[in-house]
């Protein structure tokens, strides 16, 4: 006669620690503590990519941002140091509905919970966040901040003080807390085709990855390189990269874009680079009710009428009318005509800018596609067409 089997031993899952995320209209929303603990302030925004998560939050676009992904399950590919777009993670809180408790890929390693605690950033789970991206569509970005540990033994009325104190985005200024410290040269395999002088304003590494892919030596350099010195390099071309804060902001970089399309050198800008430009030319930056942040986001080019799907992040954008040429304001026209070259099909904002008169044009997505669609990677091909050309015109004037 045998004994009756013991019975199996139950394991129960532990409470998840609390959280909360509050917005400075007085919301709050009680979730889950992911990631690191404690107390995280910022600007809510959310992405709409159902994909690339990683990517996102190591886009030194998103510094001085708390992220709610819209896709409602997070986290079930992990994370590894392949697929991070720079040094660290920039976001400063992160908030998703459904946090993956396990990491299924073959490439994972480690979560992205641990990635989070590992990047000290503060997260919140277990919310509405279709609810939270509702509000955030109908009242623009808010100033928020996501609380747990330690920080959930301060009264609500006092952290929503704390939210409410904080610095808006408009004015703000990330870039020298972004940018690299010191210039890095990175060389092409084969053959040099010609040489690019890229501006670090918050770069993420698939950028560099495709000039050298088209045999442009890269001289990433940082925000506040000045013109002397960007000139003593003879690039063939200058690139101004994605960034974070608020383009009004960032006088000095206006001032050396400026001194570049007087020389009269190729220039492109991408995303805050696009900005930028715009900027430069005499035209003004406004900010975005919400945003476009995510992998999908259509935008035509008014030259060929062809649609791309494109990555952004961004929460600024050029103003300048859709419909003709103008002159660029700045300085009663030094440098000549300007066109809006590419254009938003959810909300008309303006993608993208070519100038007539000198060899310069910026889009406002980041066609490096990290993570995205591929669709607009040939624009680097055109950025080394121009700095090969005029790599030759200068070697025919020597000669």
């Amino acid at each position: 006669m045998t004994s009756p089997a013991s019975p199996r031993p139950t394991s129960r899952r532990a409470r998840p620690d609390k959280a909360l995320l509050i917005l400075e209209d007085g919301t709050v929303l009680r979730g889950s503590a992911y990631g690191a603990r404690g107390s995280r302030l910022g600007e809510v925004v959310f992405t709409t990519g159902m994909t690339g998560y990683q990517e996102t939050l190591s886009d030194p676009s998103y510094a001085g941002q708390i992220v709610v992904q819209t896709a409602p399950h997070i986290g079930n590919t992990g994370a590894n140091a392949a697929d991070m777009e720079s040094r660290k993670v920039w976001v400063r809180g992160y908030a998703v509905r459904d946090a993956s408790r396990i990491a299924s890929s073959y490439r994972a390693e480690q979560t992205l919970d641990e990635l989070l605690i590992g990047g000290d950033v503060v997260g919140i789970s277990d919310i509405d966040t279709r609810m939270l991206t509702r509000r955030l569509r109908e009242t623009g970005a808010l100033r928020g901040g996501i609380f747990s540990g330690d920080a959930l033994r301060i009264p609500e009325e006092q952290l929503l003080a704390q939210v409410r104190q904080q610095p808006e985005m408009s004015g703000a200024s990330f870039v020298e807390e972004v940018t690299i410290a010191q210039p890095v040269v990175l060389e092409p395999e084969g053959e040099v085709r010609a040489t690019i002088a890229a501006v670090d304003l918050g770069i993420k590494s698939a950028a560099p990855r495709s000039m050298l892919a088209r045999g442009l030596r890269v001289h990433l350099l940082p925000a506040t390189t000045s013109l002397e010195d960007l000139i003593a390099l003879a690039p063939d071309a200058v690139f101004f990269s994605n960034g974070p804060g608020d383009p009004a902001a960032a006088t000095e970089q206006v001032a050396l874009l400026r001194g570049v399309l007087d020389a009269e050198l190729p220039f492109f800008g991408i995303c805050f680079g696009n900005q930028l430009l715009g900027r430069a030319l005499g035209f003004d930056t406004y900010k975005l009710k919400f945003g476009h942040r995510g992998i999908n986001q259509p935008v035509q080019d008014r030259e060929t009428g062809q649609v791309a799907i494109t990555a952004h992040n961004h929460g600024f954008a050029v103003d300048v009318p859709l419909e003709g040429e103008h002159i660029a304001p700045y300085d009663e026209g030094r440098y000549g005509r300007v066109q809006v070259s590419h254009v938003g099909l959810n909300d008309d904002v303006v993608e993208g800018l070519r100038c007539l008169d000198r060899p310069a044009f910026s889009v406002q997505y980041h066609p490096e596609a990290a993570g995205g669609p591929h669709d607009a990677s040939p624009l680097f091909d055109r950025l080394a067409e121009l700095a090969i050309a005029h790599r030759a015109a200068s070697a025919s004037k020597e000669s």
